[in-house]
Parts: structure tokens; C-alpha cells; sequence
């Protein structure tokens, strides 16, 4: 039974030294009441429930060069991290657009920011996937600079009802918007065989694709449905009990890495969402503008290098990345998600268009 006092309703306590679940965890998930904690935990090497850390700032500033008076985005706003860095510099009189598909981060992220003084007049927030930044542009014009962290959010992991981590109980969802399309449950509920064992292979790199496709579609065919994390998780640990003892367990962690990566990927429709980004940034960018990409696993890399290599010898950009940019050591060693994290940038060509430029190949 809650008890009142002063008219305000107490936190739920939690057993023993320390939280358990993730909406126990009240101190980590309200970070500006209780910056002493946070500030433990991110010491620890740890990110706080509730709290993404943007990766790479400072090489991402650094190479942005931003100015008051600018116009840029932030193509992937999450919890406003690398957007609060950028609208500091871009102010007075400048602006900066940021999109997001998540119907939930969106708002919270809107308020963070509007209670620190950054409100629509400095950065305009827009409920939609950066597929369609073309749209954007025609209401901000040419941009100076344009980010795209392809992560997924801590919060977005973090939350077990979201259904995005394997390592806690929730349901088998991976949307990023999960008020519109079809779950991972629903996906592995009507997939083939092969189509599965694609979308590991293709997704992911996973080396046991076909044998883990093969199970998971035998299991839903003898009436065992997949809808939680955890079911997945336990299908593929048996499936791979054919691994060697000593690295069984490090294994099984990395395929379910992988294979709820794919999975995301898949029912978010990433890869072609990232693909139409690519082909458009050229048209959106001012002459001279610069464009910093962030991405997290090999699938998404190799499009970012590509796109950029294939304007670069087009003679839309001028100039790209010869080699990504990594995180440094000190920053990994905080903040371990930072450790596959890999920056590429690109600047485009100091001279307008002729035409609308055409997608990479």
C-alpha cells in the first residue's frame, strides 16, 4: 500500500542493498535529483538505468566545427546527448533539427531539454525516421552538419518491457516504435527456414545461422512460441550445447548478441531506413557541409563506407574518412558500450548540385 506524505506519493522501496529491477532502480532513472549516485555509477564503468552516454563527443565535435548561426540535425535524437552538445555551439542564432521514431524517449527527451532553455525556437523535434530527411531540409534548408548515432539507445535496452536485451525477462518486441509494425514474436511466428537463416546471415554475420534458424522454426512448428526474451534466449543456449565447455557460455552471449540484432534490424527495417539516409544526405547538405556517422556493428559500417566512397569518386564529397575513428581507451574503460562504436565522416563538395543526386551503388 502506498503511504503519503505531504501530499506526495513514496517511491516503491526495494529489498536489500541494492535495486533489482529496473523500475526499482528510482535514484538511476531520475539522474538530475540524484547526480551523486550517477556519478558512482558512470565512475564504475557502468551507465545508469534510464541514462544513454553519448559516445564520441569530442571527436564528433571536432569534426563537425560547429558555429553560431548554423543549421544542423542531429538525425538520431535519443536521449538528446550529442544534441545538447551541438545547440550549445550553434547558439545565438542558430538551429538545430532532431528526429526520432520512438514515441516514448521522444517526449522525455523534449522536456530534458526544454528544461535546460532549449526549446523549439533552438532545436525543432520531429516524430520520424531519418529515412525522410529530405522532407526535413525542405523546411530547414541547406544543413551545415548532420549527425546519425545508428546505436540503440541505453534506455531503449535497458527497459526489459521494451523487449530489446536477451539478459532479462520481457517480451520478444525489438521495435524501435512499437506502435506500428510486427514484433520479433510475430516475425518468428510466419519466417521460413531460409528467410531466418538470411536474416542471421545477413544481419549479423552469425556462423550458426541455418542450424539456429532450424530450431527456432521447428520449435514454433511443435507449438512452442518464442514471445518472450528470455524463450529465445534458453533456444539458442540449447542449440549451441554442442560447444566446447570451456567457451560455451562466452559463445552463447555473442549469438544471442548477434541474433537479436538481427532480429531488431529486421522488423525496424534498418538497413534500407539507413540506405535511403545515405543516398539523400548529399542533397541535404550545404556546400562545404559535414556529415558524422556513428555505427555499431560491421552491416552498417560497410553501407556508411561505401555511400561515402561513391560520392567521394562522384566528386560530391571532398573529402571522406580514410579509416574510422574509434573510440579512445579511457573511453571504452567508462563506458564499455562505446567499445564497437566506429565514426566516419564526410564533407560535401564546396559547389552546389546540378541535379538531385542519385543513391550509391
Amino acid at each position: 500500500m502506498e503511504e503519503q506524505e505531504s501530499g506526495r506519493t513514496r517511491r516503491i522501496r526495494y529489498k536489500g542493498t541494492h535495486p533489482k529491477t529496473f523500475q526499482e532502480k528510482y535514484k538511476e532513472l531520475n539522474p538530475e535529483q540524484y547526480r551523486d549516485d550517477i556519478e558512482k555509477v558512470i565512475s564504475q564503468g557502468r551507465t545508469p538505468a534510464g541514462m544513454h552516454r553519448s559516445i564520441c563527443v569530442n571527436e564528433i565535435l571536432d569534426f563537425l566545427q560547429i558555429t553560431p548561426g548554423q543549421t544542423g540535425m542531429d538525425a538520431t535524437l535519443g536521449y538528446g546527448g550529442h544534441t545538447l552538445e551541438m545547440v550549445q555551439r550553434l547558439l545565438p542564432g542558430g538551429r538545430l533539427y532532431a528526429l526520432d521514431v520512438d514515441p516514448f524517449e521522444l517526449p522525455r527527451t523534449r522536456e530534458r531539454l526544454a528544461n535546460l532553455g532549449y526549446g523549439p525556437e533552438e532545436v525543432v523535434i520531429r516524430k520520424m525516421n531519418f529515412s525522410n530527411i529530405n522532407l526535413v531540409a525542405k523546411e530547414s534548408g541547406p544543413l551545415n552538419f548532420v549527425l546519425a548515432d545508428l546505436g540503440v539507445s541505453s534506455m531503449q535496452i535497458d527497459n526489459p518491457e521494451r523487449g530489446f536485451s536477451f539478459k532479462v525477462e520481457g517480451p520478444l518486441d525489438l521495435r524501435l516504435n512499437p506502435k506500428t509494425g510486427k514484433s520479433a514474436a510475430a516475425l518468428l511466428k510466419t519466417i521460413s527456414r531460409e528467410e531466418l537463416t538470411d536474416i542471421f546471415r545477413i544481419n549479423s554475420d552469425e556462423p550458426n545461422a541455418e542450424l539456429l534458424a532450424e530450431a527456432i522454426a521447428s520449435s514454433i512448428e511443435n507449438g512452442i512460441e518464442l514471445t518472450t526474451t528470455t524463450s529465445l534466449r534458453e533456444l539458442i543456449r540449447e542449440t549451441l550445447e554442442f560447444l566446447p565447455a570451456a567457451t560455451r557460455k562466452e559463445e552463447v552471449k555473442k549469438t544471442c548478441q548477434r541474433c537479436f540484432q538481427a532480429l531488431r534490424i529486421e522488423v525496424n527495417d534498418e538497413f534500407d531506413a539507413l540506405d535511403q539516409f545515405l543516398d539523400k544526405l548529399p542533397e541535404v547538405l550545404a556546400p562545404g557541409g559535414r556529415v558524422a556517422i556513428l555505427s555499431f556493428h560491421s552491416g552498417e559500417d560497410r553501407r556508411v563506407k561505401k555511400s561515402f566512397q561513391y560520392f567521394f569518386r562522384e566528386g560530391i564529397y571532398s573529402e571522406v574518412a580514410p579509416d574510422p575513428i574509434r573510440p579512445s581507451a579511457e573511453e571504452c574503460n567508462t563506458n564499455p558500450r562505446a567499445r564497437s562504436a566506429k565514426l566516419r565522416w564526410a564533407i560535401r563538395a564546396a559547389y552546389d548540385l546540378p541535379t538531385q543526386a542519385s543513391g550509391s551503388e
